[in-house]
C-alpha cells in the first residue's frame, strides 16, 4: 500500500480519541487499566486515542461509564460542530484553557499532587503562592 493510499484518520475519530486520553489522564488511569476494564489490550486503547481505530457506539458508552462522563463529553468542541446551548461539560473560553492545562504533562502532575494534599489550609497556601508568582498576583 502506498503512502497516498493509506487512509487518514477521520478528524472526529482523532478528537474523540484525544478526549478519551484527556479524561483518562485526568483520572490518573493507565491505558492498560482502561483496557482491562473494557476487556481489550492497551494497544487498542492507543489506537483509539490516536484516532487510527474508530470507537464503536457500545464501546464508547462503556468508556464513558468507566471514565464517569457522559458520551457527549467526547464530542465537545469537535471539528465542524456548531455550539449548542446546553452542553453539559462544554467549556467557555476560560474553561477551555483549564481543560487544555489539565491535559498538559505539567497540569496533570500538579493536579495529581495537589489532590493528595489532605490539609485544606496547605492547599490554600499553595494557591496563594501560585497566585503571588503569577501575573494575576502582581495585579
Amino acid at each position: 500500500m502506498t503512502e497516498e493510499n493509506k487512509k487518514k484518520p477521520n478528524p472526529i475519530d482523532i478528537h474523540v480519541g484525544s478526549r478519551v486520553r484527556l479524561r483518562r489522564n485526568m483520572l490518573g488511569m493507565s491505558q492498560e487499566k482502561l483496557g482491562e476494564n473494557l476487556g481489550i489490550t492497551f494497544q487498542q486503547i492507543q489506537k483509539y486515542e490516536k484516532g487510527t481505530n474508530r470507537v464503536g457506539a457500545s464501546r464508547l458508552q462503556a468508556i464513558a461509564s468507566i471514565l464517569s462522563v457522559p458520551v457527549a463529553f467526547f464530542f465537545e468542541d469537535a471539528p465542524g460542530q456548531e455550539p449548542v446551548g446546553n452542553r453539559g461539560f462544554a467549556e467557555d473560553a476560560s474553561m477551555a484553557f483549564a481543560v487544555e492545562f489539565c491535559g498538559s504533562p505539567e497540569g496533570l502532575q500538579l493536579n495529581r499532587a495537589f489532590v493528595k494534599i489532605a490539609d485544606v489550609k496547605v492547599r490554600r497556601r499553595i494557591i496563594d503562592l501560585v497566585k503571588s508568582l503569577s501575573a494575576e498576583g502582581a495585579e
